[in-house]
């Protein structure tokens, strides 16, 4: 296992990862679409971002808690659904669930997930102390996914986040170079890969069969996981190009949880889906994993927060990678960031230890950035803390320097 205590950030989790983890699996979790334009910008938007600091504030009572959906927060993040987290570690999503548990934010599980939610629910739940989202792909047979949604109110969990984005499969030339794929395929690539990382082979994908055989998605309805398991190049039924807004209307009427729309980057639509009934949107490129050429997520959140106002939270996701970056998003407008890949290296280098070594590190970067900035509470941080780099984006340009 990862000695933690010389992981002092997320990169040197990522690292510890990438030593781990079949390379697969790795570039998988890592990398973004084609020529990955929108992973580096996802980035970049936030380092040309900086901080116009107050001076002789005391910022001894500082705080790094929130709350959002009426329940208190350590901090203003949520762990992103992910959906090879099972891979990363032997019930991956259950060890970032507790994670989160323990450290006071929401787990969102992603619908391909390897462990059951009723599981998830049971040990990493309310009476845990945890915040269950259930992130939703609406598949073709939208009855099928009706079901799911009934099954995760039966389960307990408190939210749905409905995944918008994703159209049509992405094109990511890399999986098919290292012969990747979901659920997980043995092949020759795979294998080698395998026999290069055998500790990783030894403690996931030897504790999956000794446990239950090869991983596969445990929510997914038993006769939809045999006809992807006898046929992984056909994924043509879990797919929906017909996605379209009477689908929220549906989710509305059967959801009586929280609803979030994932995967909005246009004023007009962030609009829309509060007048439909969204209780939140969250302002995401899928992390540079899609549409190569999507605009940076930080680049359009003050656009979007113009136009919503204070009529429902925005949760903005893609690039987080320090606590500075939580405090840049909170500034301009999100109420809360998504982590995908931050805790994803900490669960895929020490399972649960690991992730919550990832958030407890963006906490303390959140909280030492807020003492410098001179903000002792969350609610505090507004664009008077940030100053544009030269050559900023115009929806940035906006925020400073309006008509």
């Amino acid at each position: 296992m990862t000695n933690l205590s010389r992981c002092f950030n997320i990169a040197d989790l990522r690292e510890a990862a990438r030593l781990r983890m079949p390379r697969g699996i790795f570039e998988f979790i890592d990398r973004g679409a084609e020529d990955e334009i929108a992973l580096r910008d996802n980035r970049a938007a936030f380092q040309a971002l900086k901080f116009s600091p107050h001076v002789l504030v005391d910022v001894s009572q500082r705080s790094t808690e929130t709350t959002l959906f009426g329940k208190k927060l350590s901090l203003p993040m949520a762990v992103a659904p992910t959906g090879a987290a099972g891979l990363c570690w032997f019930e991956g999503e259950l060890a970032l669930a507790k994670a989160a548990a323990k450290a006071g934010v929401p787990f969102a599980m992603a619908t391909g997930s390897i462990t059951s939610m009723e599981k998830i629910a049971q040990e990493a739940g309310p009476a845990a102390g945890g915040q269950l989202w259930m992130q939703l792909y609406m598949w073709r047979d939208r009855n099928l996914s009706y079901e799911l949604v009934k099954r995760a109110h039966r389960a307990g969990w408190e939210a749905l986040l409905l995944t918008v984005d994703t159209a049509v499969g992405p094109n990511r030339e890399y999986n098919s170079r290292n012969g990747f794929s979901l659920p997980f395929q043995m092949n020759a690539r795979a294998v080698w890969d395998m026999v290069l990382h055998p500790g990783w082979t030894m403690g996931v994908m030897g504790a999956y069969w000794r446990d239950r055989g090869m991983p596969r998605h445990e929510n997914y309805p038993k006769e939809f996981q045999r006809s992807i398991t006898a046929d992984p190049g056909n994924k043509t039924a879990m797919r929906n190009d017909s996605l379209c807004w009477e689908d929220i209307h549906r989710l509305r009427d059967i959801w009586p949880g929280t609803l979030m729309i994932k995967g909005v980057m246009r004023a007009d639509d962030a609009v829309r889906c509060a007048e439909m009934g969204a209780d939140a949107v969250i302002v995401s490129n899928h992390g540079g994993r899609n549409l190569d050429s999507a605009p940076p997520t930080l680049e359009i959140l003050p656009e979007i927060a113009a136009a919503v106002g204070d009529r429902i939270p925005l949760i903005l996701d893609s690039g987080i990678r320090r606590g500075a970056d939580i405090v840049k998003a909170v500034a301009l407008g999100a109420k809360a960031v998504l982590t995908g890949r931050a805790t994803l290296y900490g669960t895929a280098a020490a399972g649960e230890a690991g992730a919550t070594h990832a958030i407890n590190l963006l906490r303390k970067e959140m909280d030492t950035v807020m003492a410098y900035v001179g903000c002792n509470h969350v609610d505090e941080l507004s664009p008077d803390i940030l100053r544009l780099a030269r050559q900023p984006a115009e929806a940035m340009r906006r925020v400073f320097e309006p008509a």
